[in-house]
């Protein structure tokens, strides 16, 4: 079932590159791919990644309108959040042994955790978990409890103090973070994913190619402010999401204290260049990219030289970064060797990397801040994992003569880190986008 509904989502996104409008799976259709890819990543992601980090037993517990962020990768597609309290449970019973899977629950959760709960026959959840627990005598209970972690503190105080509460107090020394487990959870990408994940980053920069173009800006009429709805709107209408509103600035041959006198929203004229931060979430999986286009002005048929080698010095600082992607290392150290090899290259970098996958500003290592250039604390010291996606986000500044200032290239693309390296995955911007586009003006 899987492998037909994978290859439906191949043919309908090989059907986006060469249409205008892309075209995505129907809401149905979308949930079946949901479904079988959580049913996967159960079966093949979790068992390993609970051995690595040595908890035999994953508690995940979260009420209605209190979502712990794991809680949604855990729920089949048709459930929108919690449902009540939503007691999850992952149970290794050895290495020979597939996990057992199981919900607290009336019923069952998805098609992996079964019902565990009868309440005729025991009114009281908390009291069921307990027991389910005392019958298995896990050695660890993770709970999803992090002082640094957003993503792994998804546990309420109550919920906390309920978990004590009803155990007996012999298994209160085997509870534990799943801080480790929880960002392993979600930062690990399976193969069907990476199978996926390239046409679903296509589809964002279809999108922004389409916004970038002269269908939507007309130079001397169209606002930043304009080109950022049609973003929010034309999401809406390839039935996709976005997990934040995009932005569309501007730099331009002006000095910056006339620049910024210039009422908001600003009007795009030729020899702007524009930049566009944007993402989209569509099967879970979400994008992030900052590209940048330019406005010709009359008798141009080309961005100038010096934006085009600003653009370079952008996808060098990239370079960089990657080639420092090694296994083990830390966001903090992937950082200063970065830093120390742009600024040796005669770089002004500026780098502020993050993971990307179920969240936009996903779990795992933290590689800079913007206002944090020399290290971010605890989450920069996390490691490099394999199977692990990121948005290469950075920005170079650079000084351009003709215009008698600095500008600044700001990047981003999303890339996947494995064995076989670091790679972009639908590849990254090497030139401006171009407006209005010359194959048009040469046809005329």
């Amino acid at each position: 079932m899987l492998k037909h509904l994978l290859a439906a989502v191949y043919i309908v996104l090989a059907l986006s590159v060469d249409a205008q409008t892309p075209v995505i799976l129907s809401q149905r259709d979308q949930a079946k791919v949901i479904d079988e890819l959580l049913e996967d990543r159960l079966r093949t992601i979790l068992p390993s990644l609970m051995r690595r980090e040595g908890i035999d037993m994953w508690v995940v517990i979260s009420r209605e309108y209190n979502e712990d962020p794991v809680i949604k990768t855990l729920l089949p597609a048709t459930w929108m959040a919690a449902r009540r309290t939503t007691m999850l449970i992952a149970f290794d019973r050895g290495a020979d042994k597939e996990l057992e899977y199981l919900a607290v629950s009336r019923y069952d959760v998805g098609k992996v955790f079964k019902r565990a709960w009868d309440p005729d026959h025991q009114p009281d959840q908390w009291a069921q978990l307990a027991q389910i627990i005392a019958e298995r005598n896990p050695k660890k209970i993770a709970l999803n409890k992090s002082a640094h972690f957003g993503h792994a503190d998804g546990i309420s105080a109550n919920d906390y103090d309920e978990v004590l509460k009803a155990l007996d107090k012999k298994f209160h020394s085997r509870i534990m973070s799943a801080e480790r487990l929880a960002i392993a959870w979600l930062e690990t990408r399976s193969e069907r994913e990476m199978a996926i994940y390239p046409q679903v980053c296509r589809v964002a920069h279809d999108i922004i190619q389409e916004g970038f173009s002269d269908t939507v800006i007309q130079p001397g009429v169209t606002t930043t402010d304009d080109v950022v709805w049609w973003y929010r709107e034309r999401i809406r209408e390839l039935k996709l999401d976005t997990w934040f509103h995009p932005s569309v600035s501007v730099q331009r041959n002006e000095p910056e204290a006339i620049f910024a006198k210039r009422p908001s929203p600003v009007v795009i004229i030729p020899g702007d260049l524009l930049h566009v931060d944007f993402g989209i979430t569509y099967l879970r999986l979400n994008t992030d990219t900052q590209q940048h286009a330019y406005i010709l002005r009359a008798g141009e048929t080309d961005a100038p030289l010096y934006l085009k080698n600003a653009l370079a010095a952008g996808n060098a600082l990239q370079d960089i970064l990657t080639g420092n992607f090694v296994l083990g290392r830390t966001g903090n150290q992937i950082l200063a060797e970065s830093r120390k090899q742009a600024i040796a290259q005669g770089l002004k970098p500026s780098i502020y990397t993050h993971p990307i996958g179920y969240h936009g500003h996903a779990a795992g290592p933290t590689i800079g801040l913007w206002d944090m250039q020399q290290g971010v604390p605890v989450q920069g010291d996390y490691p490099l994992y394999y199977r692990t996606a990121y948005s290469i986000e950075l920005n170079v500044t650079v000084p351009v003569a003709e215009w008698k200032k600095e500008i600044q290239i700001k990047l981003e693309e999303d890339g996947y880190f494995d064995e076989s390296g670091f790679r972009y995955i639908d590849g990254r911007q090497k030139e401006l986008i171009i407006l209005p586009k010359q194959d048009k003006i040469n046809k005329q």
